[in-house]
């Protein structure tokens, strides 16, 4: 006599395809990322012409990256509540659900400077301080770098972006004095020189951005949470 075989519970992802659909996960996620960066990259070389139609295109964009976050996000939540996955499985979700939220935010920062691009006064680009510049260039570097890291699943190259954090605060501290410094008096400069702070600010949070993800990636990598250690280790409580 065949002994009748256990159905599978409503809703049951097989082991394998579970492996499948948390690798199409993961890759979505870096796609998802590509895009945010992307826009990041228009934008400032928008602000350097004050090239608005094209500012106005990376605003466009941002809708297609929140569609992609609660997509994810959803696709997430099936697999957690169907294959109550533990271990390493349970990092990697808890990983690209804390990673998409961010790059979510990556693409909102990127849509606020070119909102700042479409109300910078005068019809040529004003002169750019030299901090705004060197924000423009290291963050989306860090970008790259961050996204070599995911895909890699490098730890040191995670841990060397966590510590170079502290070098774009001090760029963007440098920024508000430069631009303090660049102002005439006139009702242009001040608002401009408004808007350009406010961008340095949204490049700052970006660089923010990837030294939080950078910290999730030796996370997933190791199970270990380095959020706040320098802090902890610095203060004499531990606390």
């Amino acid at each position: 006599m065949v002994e009748p075989s256990v159905p599978e519970p409503s809703g049951f992802v097989p082991r394998n395809d579970f492996d499948g659909q948390l690798q199409r996960i993961r890759l979505r996620l870096v796609r998802e990322a590509m895009v945010a960066v992307g826009m990041l990259e228009h934008a400032i070389e928008a602000l350097w012409i004050l090239d608005r139609d094209e500012a106005e295109a990376v605003r466009a964009k941002d809708t297609r990256v929140d569609r992609e976050e609660i997509a994810i996000e959803s696709a997430c939540y099936r697999l957690l509540t169907l294959q109550q996955p533990v271990a390493r499985d349970f990092r990697v979700i808890a990983f690209v659900l804390k990673v998409n939220q961010d790059i979510e935010r990556v693409a909102d920062h990127a849509s606020s400077i070119a909102k700042s691009i479409l109300a910078i006064r005068g019809g040529i680009p004003p002169k750019w301080p030299t901090s705004l510049e060197e924000l423009a260039h290291r963050v989306p570097a860090q970008c790259h770098v961050l996204l070599r890291a995911v895909a890699d699943e490098d730890t040191e190259r995670a841990v060397e972006i966590v510590e170079g954090d502290k070098v774009l605060d001090e760029i963007h501290r440098r920024l508000f004095d430069e631009i303090v410094e660049t102002m005439d008096g006139s009702a242009e400069s001040s608002a401009n020189g408004l808007l350009m702070y406010r961008i340095g600010r949204e490049l700052e949070r970006v660089g923010d951005l990837m030294a939080a993800i950078a910290e999730d990636v030796v996370y997933l990598s190791t199970g270990n949470i380095i959020r706040h250690q320098k802090r902890m280790k610095q203060s004499p409580s531990g606390g």
